[in-house]
């Protein structure tokens, strides 16, 4: 098994402990990736790196594209083979809803995947929110992001399990802000 505490250590450097895009994001698209992973057989010498990395690249508007350069750099720098350099940048700079590109590879595949599952269900919920607190957004804005971005993020996922769990957090999400609209109405 591959110690990868360095890389670790290098993304946890980069990023915010917590928030919207926090570290702490990073750890559970990282834990969505092993399940992802190891269920579809991916080469987790390419998914986990790929998944520390993911995010190095913020607050940049094209973080994917910035998290790619600066993750080469790194791996550059210990010495990993190029062909595997190759791939975690690929899955890194095509991981992001915003800016996207083609997925290549099943390890391009899985990040993506679990990057997208980690803005929707609960968690999506609790991001969001602390999104539009960390933007100073109004509650309709917040509202907004769900019909925006987060309700149409299991129609783009790649692999049958992320589809699986997107379905339940879709559910969820859809529960809430029938919940939030009745209460925002004083209904309940």
């Amino acid at each position: 098994m591959i110690d990868y505490s360095e890389l670790e250590d290098i993304s946890r450097a980069r990023q915010e402990s917590s928030g919207c895009h926090g570290y702490d994001h990073t750890e559970r698209v990282i834990n969505l990736c092993e399940a992802i992973g190891i269920e579809c057989n991916a080469d987790m010498v390419v998914l986990i790196p790929a998944a520390i990395l993911h995010d190095i690249g913020r607050p940049n508007d094209d973080h994917a594209s910035h998290s790619a350069v600066q993750a080469k750099e790194i791996l550059m720098d210990k010495v990993w083979d190029v062909d595997t350099i190759n791939s975690i940048v690929h899955a890194i700079k095509v991981h992001s809803f915003s800016v996207g590109g083609e997925a290549l590879t099943l390890e391009a595949r899985i990040l993506s995947d679990a990057d997208k599952l980690d803005a929707i269900g609960a968690v999506g919920v609790y991001r969001a929110a602390q999104y539009g607190v960390e933007h100073g957004r109004p509650i309709e804005d917040f509202i907004g992001h769900f019909h925006e971005k987060l309700l149409n993020l299991k129609d783009i996922l790649y692999t049958e399990m992320a589809k699986d769990m997107a379905a339940k957090r879709h559910d969820f999400m859809l529960s809430y802000l029938e919940q939030i609209g009745r209460e925002l109405k004083g209904l309940v």
